[in-house]
């Protein structure tokens, strides 16, 4: 769909590789609840409804229209709506492809909330759409209420897209029937750089066949393609009904942009005819905030990814940003490096917060691990680690810098959760096994990818003293996930003994990897 269209599923927005049976699967089905005549000429939010980085008392709704229109929520404690309350919206058009966030404040805390989205024409309120549903639990403020989330990443990835033949994304059907309080999305939503094709051959003879979009079908480089890969997902009907169910957090990594990509790169990808990275990743930031509820990033008014979300007494999550404030990928051999991974004012803001917290654990989200070794070619290293098991350097000083932080102010409850690596794996940090030692032992789990290709297991740096707990990968790269498991993490909270217990599991819900962490300790 061309920027500003406004269209919603026409035939220019599903071109090829499923044939009109298969896309069918993944278009949403329009409610019969009231006749087609009636709705002709009204707005209509065929992409469903999500919220957003809810807390305690607030969240944020977003719908996407057909139409400009005018945004309305309504919320309410029953499924009735009787007693509802509204919330007036924006205006929402061509300026944000049509989409639209509004913001609940004074939600009573532990509750289930019911929402419906209604769109109206700007001109005659009188003339609104069917409405939309769907609900979400805000967070509680006592610490006796048990707390569930999960967390993965890398969708769409390597041209494995939506396949009607599996169903689409079923990984979102085995996380929503386990009914979690909220989704981390941990990065890596789109692959903005991995067209989508409509067949692929597998080795055993098998296809793989994708419902495909224009937007898809080459890498995006401008905002309507952008705009067009975000959109992509929300044709999988799984996706939507998860979305309508459970709140996300949400936070970016390379494949928004481009594989591996840092601030000021110039791309050396024939495929582009754009490539300044900083061009690229500010159409995919701006398309980034208009299809995810995020209160730091709106689409009217700039801002950043990362930011912590309180979610009542039992736990803060931290959530990084890895990409926008990185130096370039290098060696990394530097004995000082203040920029680092994350920026030196991003490092300033994650000490602070941490030690003001004072929630019970303190989840911290990162988009890339900290002791696997990532490569960016045959001399430089993408993630923190650089294969030199030795004292810190380059980036590692930065996060040898937080560690320090971490143990001299008594930060308790700490955890790291993180994605990318498109397998799953348990690491336990400990100083007596480490190079640097001013640090106390924590636990760092990786689970993903959701629909995405799986990649062979890396090698563990030594610096920071890693053990590897558990680890399962394909041994080849690129496995689809027709061959090799999906995976995403779970965690759960006991709101009586705080205990935090993290469950590694696979598509259909097996669980591979079970660790209980107790409470009120710096380090585990």
């Amino acid at each position: 769909m061309a920027q500003g269209s406004g269209g919603g599923f026409g035939r220019r927005s599903l071109l090829r590789g499923a044939a009109a049976g298969s896309a069918a699967l993944a278009l949403p089905a329009l409610s019969c609840a009231a006749p087609a005549q009636a709705r002709s000429g009204r707005p209509s939010a065929d992409w469903g409804v999500q919220t957003g980085d809810v807390t305690t008392s607030s969240g944020l709704v977003w719908v996407r229209s057909d139409r400009p229109a005018r945004m309305v929520v309504q919320t309410a404690a029953t499924e009735s709506f009787r007693n509802a309350r509204s919330w007036h919206g924006p205006v929402i058009g061509p300026d944000t492809d049509f989409t639209g966030v509004t913001s609940l404040h004074g939600l009573p805390s532990g509750e289930q909330i019911h929402y419906r989205v209604l769109l109206s024409d700007p001109d005659d309120p009188r003339r609104t759409g069917e409405p939309v549903s769907g609900t979400f639990r805000t967070a509680p403020t006592g610490r006796r209420t048990d707390l569930r989330f999960h967390w993965s990443g890398d969708l769409a990835g390597q041209g494995w897209g939506i396949n009607p033949d599996r169903g689409g994304y079923r990984i979102y059907e085995d996380m929503r029937r386990r009914n979690p309080d909220f989704f981390l999305c941990s990065g890596d939503n789109i692959y903005a750089d991995n067209p989508i094709p409509e067949r692929v051959t597998l080795p055993d003879g098998r296809i793989w066949r994708n419902v495909t979009t224009e937007e898809k079908s080459k890498v995006a480089e401008t905002l309507a393609e952008f705009r067009g890969a975000f959109r992509y997902n929300l044709l999988d009907d799984n996706l939507r009904r998860f979305n309508a169910q459970v709140p996300t957090i949400t936070q970016w990594d390379d494949h928004e942009v481009h594989n591996n990509w840092y601030p000021g790169q110039l791309l050396d990808d024939d495929r582009y005819t754009e490539k300044d990275a900083d061009v690229l990743s500010a159409r995919s930031l701006r398309a980034f905030g208009e299809y995810f509820p995020i209160r730091t990033l709106r689409p009217d008014r700039g801002g950043r990814v990362y930011r912590v979300l309180r979610h009542g007494p039992l736990l803060d999550v931290f959530v990084l940003d890895m990409r926008r404030y990185r130096n370039a990928n290098s060696p990394g051999r530097q004995t000082d490096d203040p920029q680092g991974i994350l920026g030196a004012e991003q490092l300033r803001w994650l000490k602070r917060e941490l030690s003001r917290s004072r929630a019970v654990w303190k989840v911290i989200a990162s988009d890339m691990p900290l002791g696997l070794v990532v490569p960016d070619g045959k001399t430089n290293f993408e993630a923190v680690a650089q294969g030199d098991p030795g004292a810190p350097l380059g980036r590692e000083l930065q996060l040898a810098e937080l560690l320090r932080h971490i143990k001299h102010d008594r930060v308790t409850g700490t955890v790291w959760l993180t994605t990318d690596v498109h397998y799953t794996a348990a690491q336990h940090y400990a100083p007596e096994r480490a190079a640097f030692k001013d640090f106390e032992p924590f636990w760092e789990f990786v689970s993903g990818p959701l629909n995405a290709g799986g990649f062979q297991a890396l090698k563990l740096d030594g610096t920071f003293g890693p053990d590897q707990a558990f680890l399962k990968a394909p041994d080849r790269a690129n496995t689809s996930p027709a061959e090799s498991p999906q995976y995403f993490g779970e965690v759960d909270i006991d709101g009586g003994s705080g205990e935090l217990t993290v469950r590694l599991r696979q598509e259909g819900g097996q669980v591979l990897f079970s660790k209980v962490l107790q409470p009120g300790r710096v380090g585990q």
